[in-house]
């Protein structure tokens, strides 16, 4: 077994490349980061004392263009878990054909132990100690898991002090009024809808006869259960790290949502709601939901969730994964053989990286699109690439996930034959 999530997560490629004709050194850029950053972050508490930090921002690939990526506040945060996010990054980009390499970054802290104000001089901090190695042509952060749009409003407007320059370019993923994009709120979630939505079209379903189970129930998981109920989707469970509900006629997913975001504070500007204080429905634990006899299942939260140990057990006929990771090799294997398909995260989860480029996009012009302009481009994009997958699968015979990443191959070899490769230099 490969020893690090980064060198698992490449394995796959390895594998993609059997599929398709590409350049050996491709692979080989992409086999190494091409930089990374650890920083020490100082943060005076608000009781006087100071404890140091440790940040990180990790740079794939530049193949396709500048770095993109978000960046996650979570006590396990390494170095070694990034380098593997920032590599999903690179193939993410590549499957939506975006001009964007892959990057990745974050703090090792647990920011609901912070106050507001600790939060905003710990973020501005960190901008300050990586404002070298980021800009609007060289790496473009986002928010990511417990970092939010008032985050990267703060992390923006460091980085414009800090090159004396109003600079909105340099993240993406802020509030409108600091120019972020109309639509990107929950864009990451519609584009999981819209995969379900392709594929329902492939497959004849009929929403009221279809349930759909959501593990994680944050920004992402909110979204797409709350399309697809407005759909007629069944959703009969919902989960967040406080636990799970299960109903089995379906779940009012409008009032899930307000129940969850309710007690949303200003001092801690995170969530402390659970979806298990929303009805009387029979709480599970989230173990169970990935088990339940459904159609689709959604884990929205962690990496690693479907495993070697209980992918035996997940009944559902998809898995659309709209967090990073959550289905382990061992477990993408065994689905495959019980017919179960998976919709990968490269190009499920990939809605909120293309309301990303198009932030920065209207960042870089000055001309600023409605809500609705966003989504038909989402929406326009999401289903191109969704058929472009599918597609190529089909003619391949492959699973979904091997064909996402056989086309990410496919157009960053592409890049790498531009550059000239020893096939090139050799006069072959």
């Amino acid at each position: 077994m490969q020893d690090s999530p980064f060198e698992r997560a490449f394995a796959r490629l390895d594998e993609a490349a059997r599929h398709v004709e590409v350049a050996p050194e491709a692979l080989e850029r992409l086999r190494h980061c091409k930089a990374v950053l650890t920083v020490g972050i100082p943060l005076r508490r608000d009781d006087g004392s100071l404890e140091v930090y440790e940040g990180y921002r990790v740079q794939h690939s530049d193949l396709l263009g500048p770095g993109k990526g978000g960046l996650r506040y979570h006590p396990q945060v390494n170095l070694e878990e990034l380098k593997a996010l920032a590599f999903w990054m690179t193939c993410k980009c590549a499957v939506m054909d975006l001009p964007y390499g892959g990057a990745k970054g974050g703090i090792a802290v647990d920011p609901k132990k912070l106050s507001m104000l600790e939060v905003e001089r710990l973020s501005r901090g960190f901008i300050r100690r990586i404002a070298d190695f980021i800009g609007p042509g060289t790496d473009i952060p986002a928010p990511d898991m417990y970092t939010n749009e008032r985050i990267m409003g703060w992390m923006m407007d460091e980085y414009s002090q800090v090159v004396r320059k109003r600079t909105p370019a340099v993240i993406t993923g802020k509030p409108v009024a600091l120019g972020g994009s109309r639509g990107r709120s929950g864009a990451t979630g519609r584009g999981g809808y819209i995969c379900i939505r392709e594929l329902a079209r492939t497959r004849d379903w009929q929403p009221g006869e279809t349930t759909v189970a959501v593990q994680g129930f944050g920004n992402a998981g909110q979204e797409v259960a709350r399309l697809l109920h407005a759909d007629g989707y069944r959703v009969v469970a919902v989960s967040d790290s406080g636990g799970g509900i299960y109903q089995e006629d379906g779940l009012d997913v409008p009032r899930l949502i307000e129940v969850k975001n309710r007690r949303r504070k200003l001092e801690a500007l995170y969530c402390e709601c659970s979806v298990c204080d929303a009805a009387s429905a029979r709480q599970i634990p989230n173990e169970e939901l990935l088990e339940l006899d459904v159609d689709v299942l959604i884990p929205a939260a962690l990496e690693d969730v479907i495993t070697g140990g209980n992918a035996e057990q997940v009944r559902a006929k998809v898995v659309l994964e709209l967090a990073n990771g959550p289905t382990t090799a061992e477990a993408d294997v065994i689905l495959e053989k019980r017919g179960v398909t998976v919709i990968p995260d490269i190009l499920a989860n990939a809605g909120g990286v293309t309301v990303s480029y198009y932030e920065w996009v209207q960042n870089r012009s000055g001309d600023y699109w409605t809500a609705e302009e966003v989504q038909q481009r989402l929406d326009t994009r999401m289903c191109k690439q969704f058929h472009a997958v599918f597609d190529l699968a089909a003619s391949k015979e492959l699973p979904l996930r091997m064909a996402a990443y056989v086309l990410a191959l496919e157009r960053i070899g592409a890049a790498a034959e531009a550059m000239g490769t020893a096939r090139f230099f050799n006069g072959d």
